[in-house]
């Protein structure tokens, strides 16, 4: 099989495609040349998501390690950091079934080396590959789980940060369909908090933290009043992104979660792309700023490039990588570099209680850039970058995607998509998501309801261009 013509591809962050199209054969394929491209030792790390596809398609990529004589250590249903975490204490690649936030109807397979996520030259390289499949694919059964990834990771916030962190303080769980629901209950239960479990349910729910629905929004305000809590807490499906909600019930956004995180670790280099908010440079807690593309592989190349010092990243989605250990209250809290969503939890109770804030009160040190994202389904990713295309060569000016005048254009960041800097200081950002046919755009402003309302508006102008064409 042609790897190129398997039907899905890479996106930001894994392979990602319909459920229909990651049948055993694919997975097969491209389990079996990531071994190939990046695979190194004897054995391998597999966990996956609770999505309903995930368990098929982890047998597929068992079977390929098998046939590669390849020993597979399964950790079950786990948190993506947690999988990558435990594969790089034994010093093993990994690869996690999981889709992330995207709809059910889709799934992804992300790969690690030993030394972390791969790179995109090991996605090239996976890409251009060609497998040879044998005639009949006999996927193993699930095997025992093995529950040393799981204490692994507990540990390593729990050896840092002590169990007496959360004593005091009531945490509220928003479980939903998060491989992690049952983990963060353990962890904050173990840290002395009150736990409330919240919201769950067997059916599988895409939350992106990046848009967050009106409805975990609205439900959000409702628990905060009916329940009451200190801090809120939720990932996304595989539990690399956080949804963190202060005692109100309004969340954070996950950039600002960045910032807050890095300054909790001491960054001295943070690292992230073009898409998160300036309050991270207008903030001037760091000694250097580093913008990239979007998507963790970029984010982990440029924290790569940074020769000394406390070096972390995060993304606009707020999953935080920290890429050195560092010395944190009186300990050493090792380092990560691939997204996760439990430091932003901890980074924030651990600010407060220094502070003696609560957590709505720890962003008022921050300058007030206030990001509102959103996106358009449906939309192929060829018709988004042919409308950029334009935009770049005059054919289309951006104003006309404004609702109204915001001034002159300062600026124009095409590191990732048309990213216009006004001169009224809104920021406006259109870009084809990665992973799936939909434009997403960022709006940020120094006010928060208008930065939701100009993102509407913009996102509706460009749907009816959409529809026009």
């Amino acid at each position: 099989m042609k790897i190129s013509e398997a039907g899905v591809k890479f996106g930001t962050s894994g392979v990602r495609g319909l459920v229909s199209e990651l049948t055993n054969e694919v997975a097969y394929a491209f389990a079996v040349a990531f071994w190939q491209a990046a695979g190194r030792g004897t054995k391998v790390v597999i966990g996956h998501d609770l999505r309903p596809s995930s368990p098929q398609i982890t047998t597929a990529c068992m079977a390929a390690m098998r046939d590669l004589g390849v020993e597979v250590v399964y950790v079950g249903a786990l948190a993506t950091p947690a999988v990558a975490y435990f594969a790089s204490k034994l010093q093993a690649p990994a690869i996690v079934v999981t889709g992330s936030h995207i709809p059910f109807d889709r799934n992804g397979i992300k790969f690690y080396s030993v030394d972390g996520e791969i790179n995109k030259a090991h996605e090239e390289m996976i890409s251009s590959a060609e497998v040879r499949l044998p005639d009949v694919i006999e996927c193993p059964v699930l095997p025992d789980v093995d529950l040393g990834a799981k204490s692994t990771y507990l540990s390593r916030y729990i050896d840092c940060f002590g169990q007496d962190l959360c004593s005091g303080m009531k945490i509220a769980i928003y479980q939903h369909s998060s491989v992690a629901r049952d983990l963060l209950s353990e962890l904050f239960e173990t840290m002395g908090a009150e736990v409330v479990a919240l919201g769950r349910t067997e059916q599988f729910v895409p939350i992106d933290t990046e848009a967050v629905r009106t409805e975990d929004i609205d439900q959000a305000k409702l628990w905060a009043a009916e329940v009451g809590f200190d801090l809120l807490v939720s990932t996304d499906g595989d539990a690399d992104r956080p949804l963190i909600a202060d005692e109100t019930g309004s969340f954070f956004r996950g950039d600002i979660l960045g910032v807050l995180t890095a300054k909790a670790v001491g960054a001295e280099t943070v690292v992230t792309p073009v898409s998160s908010n300036t309050a991270l440079e207008l903030s001037g807690w760091f000694e250097q700023i580093l913008r990239t593309r979007i998507g963790s592989p970029y984010v982990i190349a440029g924290m790569e490039s940074v020769a000394n010092g406390v070096v972390a990243g995060f993304e606009a989605n707020g999953g935080f990588l920290l890429g050195s250990d560092v010395s944190l209250n009186e300990s050493i809290l090792s380092a990560l570099p691939t997204r996760d969503a439990v430091l932003p939890m901890l980074a924030v109770i651990y600010l407060a209680k220094q502070k003696q804030l609560k957590a709505s009160q720890l962003s008022t040190e921050l300058p007030k850039r206030f990001t509102a994202s959103d996106r358009i389904p449906g939309i192929a990713t060829e018709w988004s970058q042919s409308m950029l295309q334009r935009l770049n060569n005059g054919q289309l000016q951006f104003e006309s995607l404004m609702p109204r005048s915001l001034g002159g254009i300062r600026s124009v960041d095409q590191t990732d998509g048309y990213r216009v800097d006004f001169d009224t200081q809104t920021i406006v950002h259109l870009r084809p998501s990665g992973n799936a046919p939909e434009l997403r755009c960022y709006v940020e402003m120094s006010s928060e309801q208008d930065a939701l309302e100009l993102c509407h508006s913009v996102l509706s102008n460009v749907e009816q261009l959409f529809k026009s064409e």
